[in-house]
């Protein structure tokens, strides 16, 4: 009992310097609670968070489908707008040649598909027979030559460039009316270049002028552009020169062209005095 007494008379004069009991119990009580108080905190404010996201998932699920909605409309629309500037092109192209060759007859076409094992850029193109597309028909964009048709189905034909060393194409320089063969060159043909042979040694060709088909053959339109002289070189038996062309169409990367079905003067040839002959 006097120890009692003594804890007690001890408490009472700590409580009268320090202002009171309370100080002392809060304080006790204080540092018992509060870590439980924070600890319970987190636990509800987790709980909290969780039903939230659990309740708003259906919302969120609903706006997210809303978003790739509209994602898939506006890719489509951009393609429509791809799909519509492309024609628009097209077209534009197609009266640009139509008013200079108002003998011409073309199909317009694209390409959908290029051979990786091909030499000299052959391609597809979307159009066939059912398109009144044929064998040898000459095909070309606005800014000149690409190639000829060598291969036709129902609805797709294929085209050899004229980097190709199977195709000649006959044709004359409008400057000096030298006249030469063009054809694929097997050293040329990487560097997107070919070759024009049977140059007259006393041709006075010179690079930067321009080559057009002469239309000899009958296969090819005349006045289509090749392409440009890029050098002028002799040839190893001294008695004619050779040219190097940059063809007018980098056949490499072409997306659209018009493959000619009917021109005057097609499956024609000139004879020695320049008359045509069937």
């Amino acid at each position: 009992m006097a120890a009692v007494c003594i804890v007690l008379l001890a408490f009472m004069l700590r409580a009268a310097y320090t202002g009171g009991m309370g100080t002392i119990l809060s304080n006790t009580f204080g540092f018992i609670t509060t870590p439980l108080q924070k600890i319970s905190a987190s636990i509800s404010d987790a709980a909290t968070g969780f039903f939230e996201t659990y309740l708003m998932a259906g919302a969120i699920k609903e706006e997210n489908e809303e978003l790739k909605e509209e994602v898939r409309e506006l890719k489509k629309q951009l393609v429509d707008y791809d799909e519509l500037k492309q024609k628009n092109d097209q077209y534009k192209e197609f009266l640009e040649i139509k008013e200079r060759n108002q003998d011409f007859e073309f199909q317009p076409a694209s390409v959908i598909g290029r051979d990786p094992n091909a030499r000299f850029y052959s391609f597809t193109i979307d159009v066939g027979t059912l398109d009144g597309i044929a064998l040898y028909d000459p095909v070309i964009t606005s800014d000149g030559l690409v190639g000829i048709v060598y291969e036709t189905a129902a609805s797709f034909s294929k085209v050899r460039t004229i980097l190709d060393v199977s195709i000649d194409v006959g044709v004359y320089n409008p400057r000096t009316m030298d006249t030469g063969i063009v054809t694929g060159d097997i050293s040329l043909f990487e560097d997107g270049l070919c070759r024009m042979t049977y140059v007259s040694r006393e041709s006075t060709m010179q690079p930067g002028d321009l080559i057009v088909t002469s239309g000899i053959s009958g296969i090819f339109p005349k006045e289509i552009a090749v392409g440009e002289v890029k050098s002028v070189n002799p040839e190893n038996n001294g008695m004619s020169l050779y040219c190097v062309i940059e063809p007018a169409v980098d056949v490499k990367d072409i997306k659209d062209v018009f493959v000619i079905t009917s021109f005057s003067g097609q499956g024609s040839e000139l004879n020695s005095d320049g008359e045509e002959t069937q």
